[in-house]
């Protein structure tokens, strides 16, 4: 009786996970981060830097609605959608040599989905209804978007959270399995620890080395998928 390590390789050109869609996801999502601080740093600098009041707040919505409408679309809602073809390749990319990390994993890159389009629907109706209250009631308008924005904060932009135990979580199984390149994992670590921090009160300014480091891990992942869309895997079976 004998016990004999058989390696599998998947069929060339075959594509189970549909990795081309994961890498069109993960460059996405990086130009989703570009399009976004570029606009935070430029267009929208006068409302992004400092502490605007509500009052400010609301005048510089309406003065710029088209402008945060397009803002909030890609920054959220794009960016939600290019996720999930992401992290469903990720997930199949893992899931053989890293079951349990690769499914926590995924729940979390799901529910980051989840919340990236709750928190751009709310802003993106949310700015309408506030630009159409102030013309009647401006104090209803500021306290409109006070509301919406402690909401929004809270589900997508104050804390980094989710995404960044969904990053922590496949960079750990990416580095256990060899599945990703390790010094993208060590990158993907990193940048997901700068997002779990911001959870901590007082600390919120940290998300832009999230931020800055996603960009970066998506673009990296998005080339590794469509360069090696069907690594070699080993897997260990016993035969008797």
């Amino acid at each position: 009786m004998t016990n004999t390590l058989i390696t599998t390789q998947s069929p060339a050109g075959h594509e189970p996970s549909g990795a081309k869609a994961g890498a069109i996801g993960a460059l996405v999502a990086a130009a989703t981060f570009i399009f976004g601080i570029a606009l935070f740093a430029t267009s929208l600098i006068d409302y992004t830097s400092g502490d605007p009041t509500p009052a400010e707040s609301v005048a510089f919505l309406g003065e710029n609605e088209a402008t945060f409408f397009v803002w909030y679309l890609v920054i959220f809602l794009v960016f939600g959608a290019a996720i999930i073809p992401l992290a469903r390749t990720l997930h199949h990319r893992l899931r053989d040599a890293s079951p349990q990390l690769a499914d926590i994993g995924a729940v979390f890159a799901y529910i980051w989905a989840g919340l990236m389009f709750a928190t751009g629907m709310i802003h993106n109706i949310g700015i309408t209804a506030v630009g159409d209250l102030a013309e009647t009631d401006p104090a209803q308008a500021e306290a409109l978007w006070s509301s919406i924005d402690a909401v929004t904060n809270g589900l997508g932009g104050g804390n980094e959270l989710v995404g960044g135990m969904w990053v922590l979580l496949v960079s750990v199984a990416a580095w256990t399995t060899k599945a990703l390149p390790r010094s993208l994992n060590a990158l993907g670590i990193i940048s997901a620890i700068s997002g779990l921090i911001t959870v901590i009160p007082g600390l919120e300014d940290v998300g832009i080395v999230f931020g800055l480091g996603l960009i970066a891990w998506f673009a990296w992942v998005g080339v590794v998928l469509f360069r090696n869309p069907t690594p070699t895997t080993a897997n260990a079976e016993v035969v008797r």
